[in-house]
This record gives structure tokens, C-alpha cells and sequence, in this order.
């Protein structure tokens, strides 16, 4: 599901921003945007997003500045890293017959050249202005994550109805078709000059009892009226309902193939087309849900 929030807090001189964006995705996927001074917080930043997302591809971008009485944080170059660095890029350089030079952007992109004289102390006290903008651009992410929610649940709910009439049309068309068959067999026999005296001759109803436990969807029809029931029960949840309708809809297609297959006419087959047409537009909508 897709939603966007931002949120502020300004502690110990500390003024903190983060924004946090999320889009669908079947999974659940963190980007960490912030500044390096932020490492050792990423853990408990994680924890805390993904206490409220289970599913989506979710940025969250953090930038920090320093206000009045905020005590600076001190880099330091280490120069025995920057040294071991030189060296080898030198000497990959020569090996590979490229151009030598070495810019001081390019040291200072490289992991673990700078160094800081943060304690644990100002991790702790940069927690708490990051904890308290995190949770207000979770809080406006969501926000919209539920208006989206709402439209979906209302197609999806229509994509049911429809294949609920469709199961109508299906169940209320089935006890057709072996009577049908019995007519239509009746009729080929006497049509090859066959003897048919007594159509409830023991053959016969053999024949069409036989026709009649091959084609009965009876089961397959039961189910998915279960499988809308469920999600039903998914709409009056309040927990996340997202796999859980991935799985409703594989269940579902699995019994529409299988009514399909034993379909013997017309009328069934189209509803069971109608039935994949609006089950593949459930499946859609169904992997954007949280």
C-alpha cells in the first residue's frame, strides 16, 4: 500500500526530520536514509517501523541539524585507514593500467575515514527527537495507507459480489446438466437404431450416474462459498489480512479451475469465465493490501 508522512522533533539541540514513504510491494522491504552519526540507532529504527508495516517497500529518509546548545559531534580523519586505502587503489591502479589519481572526495566516501567522538550517550540522546519524528511520519503514513485501504476493501468486495453471482448462476444451472445428458444419451442411442424400451434400464442409469458423480461440483461450489465467508472475516479484522487474501485467492482458483474442467455447458463455462476474470482482479488488488 502506498501513503507518505513527515514528522519533526527538536530535543538537546537536536532538530530531527524524517519522512517516510511506502509502495506496494508483497514483502516488506526497509531504505534507510540518514546521516552516518545515525548507524548505530538503525536497529531500533527498523524495529520501531516495522511495528506498524508487514508489507510494502518503505523509505525512510532522516536528516539531522544542529540547534542552539546542541553539542557539536567532532570528526576525526583516520589516516592509518586513508594510508591503507591509498596504497592499494595505487597498486590496483598499476595493475590495471589505469590513471593513478586519487581525489580527496573519493577518500572521504570510503568507509570508515571519518570517524566521530560520539558516545553512547548522544546515541541515547539522539533516540528520543528521532523516535518521537519517526512516530509522526508513521502516524501520517498510515493515515493514508487507510484511505487507500477503504477503496480497496470496497473493489474488493465487489470483485466477491460478483463472483458470488456468478456461484448463483453456476449452483442454480448444475442439476441441468444431468438431465440433459440423460435426454441427450437416450436420444444418440435411438439415433444409432439401438432398443431403448425402458430408460430406466439398469445400463442406462449405470451410464448416467456415472456422468453425474464426473461432473457434480457440489464440493467445489461449497468451498468457495467458505472462502467468501473468510473474507468476510478478513474485512472485520483488524490485524494485517494481506497474505491472508493471497492465499483465499489461490484456494479460489483452484476451485474455479477444477468447476471448470468438469464443466459440461455452456451456461456453467461462461459463469466460470466471469468467475477468473473477477478472481484475477481480486488477486490484483489483494497484493496491495497490508
Amino acid at each position: 500500500m502506498t501513503g507518505q508522512g513527515r514528522g519533526e522533533c527538536v530535543s538537546n539541540g537536536r532538530h530531527v526530520t524524517v519522512e517516510i514513504a511506502s509502495v506496494n510491494r508483497k514483502q516488506a522491504e526497509f531504505n534507510f536514509n540518514f546521516p552516518r552519526s545515525f548507524d548505530g540507532l538503525e536497529p531500533r529504527l527498523r524495529d520501531l517501523v516495522g511495528m506498524s508495516v508487514s508489507r510494502g517497500r518503505v523509505s525512510i529518509k532522516v536528516s539531522l541539524e544542529m540547534s542552539d546548545g546542541g553539542a557539536p559531534v567532532h570528526a576525526r580523519l583516520n589516516r592509518r585507514l586513508v594510508k591503507t586505502y591509498v596504497d592499494d587503489l595505487r597498486q590496483l591502479a598499476c595493475e590495471l593500467s589505469l590513471d593513478p589519481a586519487i581525489s580527496i572526495g573519493t577518500i572521504l566516501g570510503l568507509p570508515g575515514v571519518l570517524e566521530t567522538d560520539q558516545t553512547e550517550e548522544d546515541l541515547e540522546a539522539i533516540w528520543l527527537p528521532l523516535r518521537h519524528a519517526t512516530e509522526s511520519a508513521l502516524a501520517g503514513m498510515l493515515a493514508m495507507r487507510e484511505r487507500e485501504g477503504a477503496n480497496l476493501a470496497r473493489d474488493l468486495v465487489s470483485r466477491v459480489e460478483g463472483m458470488k453471482a456468478a456461484v448463483g448462476a453456476v449452483r442454480a444451472q448444475a442439476p441441468e446438466v444431468c438431465q440433459r445428458f440423460r435426454a441427450q444419451l437416450i436420444e444418440k442411442l435411438r439415433s444409432a437404431g439401438a432398443h431403448v424400451g425402458n430408460p430406466e434400464d439398469d445400463r442406462l442409469m449405470k451410464e448416467i450416474v456415472f456422468f453425474a458423480d464426473r461432473s457434480d461440483i457440489s464440493e467445489e461450489l461449497a468451498r468457495l462459498e467458505s472462502h467468501f465467508e473468510q473474507f468476510q472475516d478478513c474485512l472485520n479484522s483488524s490485524e494485517p489480512v494481506g497474505r491472508t487474501l493471497d492465499f483465499l485467492a489461490q484456494e479460489m482458483n483452484r476451485e474455479i479451475n477444477t468447476i471448470g474442467s468438469k464443466a459440461n455447458d455452456s451456461v456453467i463455462s461462461k459463469n466460470v469465465v466471469t468467475l477468473k476474470t473477477e478472481l484475477e482482479r481480486f488477486r490484483e488488488q489483494a497484493q496491495n493490501v497490508e
